[in-house]
């Protein structure tokens, strides 16, 4: 590959749907992940050290090039946009009154070439070099399937409305849910929200389904 790579130009159906629900296929990709639990509104939370890591081995990986270990087939690429699988405990309703109660998967997009002898060496690196702790980072190939994806603008609490259109969307067209404890409800998030007015956050959400 020439060039730096952008994977939302190069796979925009993926990362930057309209804001009407639709249906699409997503292949196997493989991310860093952490998984955890509770909100991701506390600074001292599960959430926020897991982006510590994620981003940790994500740059390791990346700058790699100016190191002496450079991964076979690299290619310069921009990072990702951070991803999350979500759920809650069984007896629990969505979306729950506390956030607390929120399990997840939190990833980052792997460039391709990342095999798992890449993904042990950049936790090391990353764990030597700047001092955080990978032992809960895993590599995931995730193979999501059938689902029914859009675009959100405003912020994540008002997700609802836009979830209440992909359920209208799945019900006209001869689908209904898969989530599973593989397939799980999926967000994209292409927005900072440090930077970004909650109005104006874009989110891609993505729900698993299967053919009625």
């Amino acid at each position: 590959m020439a060039g730096i790579v952008d994977y939302k130009k190069e796979y925009r159906d993926l990362y930057l749907p309209k804001t009407e629900p639709l249906v699409i296929k997503v292949p196997e990709i493989i991310f860093a992940a952490v998984d955890g639990k509770g909100s991701p509104n506390d600074p001292n939370g599960e959430y926020q050290a897991a982006l510590g890591v994620l981003y940790g081995i994500q740059y390791t990986i990346k700058m790699s090039k100016k190191g002496a270990s450079v991964p076979q087939g690299y290619f310069d690429y921009i990072v990702p946009p951070l991803e999350g699988l979500w759920w809650l405990d069984k007896n629990e309703r969505w979306p729950p009154k506390s956030k607390s109660g929120f399990n997840w998967v939190s990833m980052i997009r792997l460039p391709e070439y990342v095999n798992p002898g890449v993904f042990a060496w950049a936790c090391e690196e990353a764990s030597k070099k700047k001092k955080i702790n990978t032992q809960k980072a895993y590599l995931f190939k995730f193979n999501e399937g059938l689902c029914v994806q859009c675009m959100h603008i405003g912020p994540y609490d008002n997700e609802p409305a836009t979830l209440a259109q992909m359920d209208d969307y799945i019900g006209k067209n001869n689908l209904i849910k898969d989530i599973t404890v593989k397939r799980r409800h999926h967000e994209i998030y292409l927005s900072n929200p440090g930077k970004v007015p909650p109005e104006k956050l874009k989110t891609v959400l993505r729900v698993p389904v299967k053919k009625r």
